[in-house]
């Protein structure tokens, strides 16, 4: 059974730093996409980060340069580091996995094997 489990979510002010970690179960990273998502309450879910078997990461406009996305094959876990954080990056984050290599490429929120179940991010002064 493939599980992925995300961690790190919390309450910062504006300007402050969180990181994410989805670790999986029954699944690697390793050659295969990854990515983050986010949803806030009444808003649909937007693709926020993306990872590829080479590394190669591909971000929404609203995060580059603060929002870095990585992994540890080791740990088979998956990170998102959120710097400079601001109040309109308030949402439930959730972490995907799978092998469709369009929803990898167009940060589709549809295409993806697997979902987790999400870790909520609060910034607010």
């Amino acid at each position: 059974q493939v599980q992925l489990m995300e961690s790190g979510g919390g309450s910062v002010q504006p300007g402050g730093a969180l990181r994410l970690s989805c670790t999986a179960s029954g699944w690697t990273f390793r050659r295969t996409y990854a990515a983050w998502f986010r949803q806030a309450p009444g808003k649909e879910r937007e693709g926020v980060a993306a990872i590829a078997s080479g590394d190669t990461t591909t971000y929404a406009d609203s995060v580059k340069g603060r929002f870095f996305l990585s992994r540890d094959n080791a740990k088979n876990t998956l990170y998102l580091q959120m710097n400079a954080l601001k109040p309109e990056d308030t949402a439930m984050y959730y972490c995907a996995a799978g092998n469709n290599w369009y929803a990898y490429a167009r940060l589709n929120t549809t295409g993806w094997n697997y979902w987790g179940q999400g870790t909520q991010v609060t910034v607010s002064s």
